[in-house]
């Protein structure tokens, strides 16, 4: 797989660099996340905790896929930017579990 920068922008407000890239995977199947954040972060100089890909396209019976990542300046503008969906979706939060709603009790069958 072969990862190239297509454009970037840095962003100063909210501490970031945003990355328009495209991976070339002729002859493989589609790149996983963790592989393209891996590259993607040895091609920026940064540690691989604070990129995000946001979205990821690949069109059919092409080997190359296009999209859109986020590479932070510290931890902290990542956690206190990006939703919470898309640190669980790159391992970097917990998911939180659901709670079950409490079974009600059954009122006992009226005699007649």
């Amino acid at each position: 797989m072969k990862v190239q920068i297509e454009s970037k922008k840095e962003n100063q407000l909210l501490q970031r660099t945003e990355i328009n890239f495209s991976a070339e995977h002729a002859a493989e199947s589609t790149p996983t996340r963790d592989a393209v954040r891996t590259a993607i972060a040895s091609a920026v100089g940064s540690p691989k905790e604070r990129v995000v890909i946001d979205k990821m396209q690949t069109e059919y019976g092409k080997g190359v896929s296009m999209g859109y990542a986020k590479v932070y300046e510290s931890d902290e503008a990542l956690k206190k930017t990006e939703s919470r969906h898309m640190l669980v979706r790159h391992g970097l939060a917990e998911k939180k579990a659901k709670a079950k709603a409490a079974a009600k009790p059954r009122a006992a069958p009226k005699a007649k």
